[in-house]
């Protein structure tokens, strides 16, 4: 199938001010990564236009659904700004005169990502990226979850729910409940870079797939005591890691020594920062909603937003 020819600039292009359009945070990030490495990881996917209608080059669409997720954007809403936003359209690799892909061709792309699980292979591509830059410290690792609302209405007596993966979950420490999902991290100790993710639905407790966010290169694994296990800890040590993670009283010893709370709140004070990652997620990205119905797709959208993140990162770092 032909590819369209993207990104030769145009006459207008020529008569516009120095600096238009430009976005320093964006041009950083453009300068930084190796694209090229993804292109190859994507290479093998087109755009399945219409007989007689080149598709979009792979890169100009992965760069697209990243502008996705570093804004919280909608297939529509990324489809208008890249129409009206010189900055969106130079990263993506597009001239004023280029046409930009609908929502459609977006979300067709976005579906291919998830169901070929190209989005795992992404993100371990960055994470070498990343390593090879010399930004992962490897200090220790901070284990963290939380919860993201489904976009589909939750069940109710006389009708089931839309999404038949997203469970209902109380909210600890707060009234009332989430219907949606739960995200996973293991985040980085001092270079808030996320390194492993999991999306579960929102009733899996937060303990169950924390051993597959360990990455076994930290020195030290930090979490809160919903992570305390006997098992967790003496494994750890086992491997030669430092457990700090934060002890939880038992049956048999329903109130914790002064010692063990002391010890506590050293924990809480240390992985603190990981809500700096969470903030970052849902405040300024805006990941607060699963946009798409199901877990596949539920994942799809938050392992996106971690690559997004961690570019984002990195541009802030390289800053």
């Amino acid at each position: 199938m032909a590819v369209k020819q993207t990104g030769q600039p145009s006459f207008i292009e020529a008569w516009l001010p120095k600096g238009a359009g430009a976005n320093a945070a964006l041009d950083r990030l453009s300068g930084l990564v190796k694209w090229y490495r993804f292109e190859k990881l994507l290479a093998h996917l087109r755009d399945e236009a219409g007989p007689g209608r080149p598709g979009y080059p792979v890169l100009v669409l992965f760069r697209a659904v990243l502008l996705q997720s570093l804004y919280g954007l909608s297939e529509r809403e990324l489809e208008e700004a890249l129409g009206d936003r010189l900055s969106f359209k130079r990263f993506v690799g597009l001239s004023l005169e280029d046409a930009t892909p609908d929502h459609t061709v977006l979300n067709r792309f976005r579906n291919q990502l998830v169901e070929q699980g190209l989005l795992e292979k992404l993100f371990g591509e960055l994470d070498r990226q990343l390593e090879n830059a010399g930004v992962i410290l490897k200090r220790g690792t901070m284990l963290d979850a939380t919860l993201i609302q489904a976009v589909s209405a939750p069940p109710k007596e006389d009708r089931p729910s839309n999404d038949p993966d997203a469970r209902f979950t109380k909210r600890q420490g707060k009234s009332g409940s989430t219907f949606g999902y739960k995200a996973h991290v293991g985040v980085d100790e001092g270079s808030g870079l996320i390194r492993s993710v999991l999306t579960t639905p929102a009733n899996v407790n937060d303990t169950t797939p924390a051993d597959e966010l360990i990455r076994g290169d930290e020195a030290v694994v930090w979490a809160d005591a919903a992570y305390d296990t006997h098992a967790r800890r003496a494994r750890l040590k086992a491997e030669g890691k430092k457990p700090r993670i934060a002890r939880r009283p038992n049956r048999h010893h329903p109130e914790l020594p002064p010692r063990l709370k002391r010890y506590n709140l050293l924990v809480s004070r240390r992985r603190a920062t990981v809500e700096t990652t969470f903030a970052t997620l849902k405040r300024r990205m805006r990941l607060t909603c699963i946009r798409y119905v199901g877990l596949m797709k539920a994942s799809g959208q938050v392992l996106l937003a971690s690559i997004a993140f961690n570019m984002r990162r990195w541009a802030t770092i390289a800053a």
